[in-house]
């Protein structure tokens, strides 16, 4: 019987430094039963030129490029509409998966019965060097708890697209997938995750991870446009998000040995 195929979501932007490598742990994969689709969001550097140059090679990769400028949101929508697998993967341009991150992820969703899963992961630098941290997970993550904070790391989420179809990308700048995963976990109530790192985070200098202020601002924006709550709501939530991300979540962040 055939594996089922893995559509992957790739949006691209001035990723010159990181997407041949990222392309790469896709075809290191030990599951080879993909579909990768990356969306060019206007790049100005060398990273169209890359993609297609592997593109050439793979029939499996698929280059999508924007006309103008619009966002990870516009990018991830358009790979969506594209994407033909039963099982929809997340994976930006710089980051990396580890070579059984599907193999392992599929098996355990199959095993636990599961329509939804992502799994820990590993943080590492610009240049690629380990931060030797580990950032977990509740293993029974509840929609309140996904609600004050994002546990789910994008680069490791999986949905069967047959249970819940394709769901929607917004086409906000930011936030986009916590938004997703919300959308999940109203569905089924609770997730878990694969409790082993299968996915390598970069961590760099311009990302929305590396801005405090940035995080408080586009997190007020989900509550304000996708929950749909007034400004004296959304900044009640903004006090359980606060206390979520200073004082719980950091429960989940671990240090490790340096490893690839």
């Amino acid at each position: 019987m055939e594996k089922p195929l893995v559509s992957i979501i790739t949006p691209s932007f001035n990723s010159a430094k990181f997407i041949a490598e990222t392309i790469q742990s896709v075809q290191n994969q030990t599951y080879q039963h993909w579909e990768m689709i990356i969306v060019d969001d206007c790049s100005s550097d060398e990273t169209v030129s890359i993609i297609q140059e592997i593109a050439n090679k793979d029939r499996r990769i698929q280059l999508i490029k924007l006309e103008k400028n619009s966002g990870t949101g516009i990018a991830r929508s358009t790979a969506l509409e594209k994407a033909t697998g039963k099982f929809i993967a997340f994976l930006d341009a710089d980051d990396l998966w580890k070579p059984e991150k599907l193999d392992k992820q599929l098996d355990f969703m199959k095993a636990n019965n599961l329509p939804f899963t992502f799994s820990f992961y590993d943080c590492i630098n610009e240049a690629g060097v380990p931060l030797n941290k580990r950032i977990e997970a509740p293993l029974h993550l509840s929609y309140q708890q996904l609600f004050f904070c994002n546990y789910v790391g994008n680069l490791t989420g999986i949905y069967d697209a047959n249970y819940f179809g394709k769901i929607p990308v917004s086409s906000i700048r930011k936030r986009q997938d916590w938004m997703m995963w919300l959308t999940i976990l109203k569905k089924i109530q609770f997730a878990q995750p694969v409790p082993e790192s299968l996915a390598l985070y970069r961590i760099r200098e311009n990302s929305i991870s590396a801005s405090k202020l940035d995080l408080v601002k586009h997190n007020f924006s989900v509550y304000r446009t996708h929950h749909r709550l007034n400004l004296i709501g959304a900044t009640l939530c903004m006090i359980g998000f606060l206390f979520t991300q200073l004082i719980l979540k950091p429960r989940y962040s671990k240090i490790i040995k340096a490893s690839i």
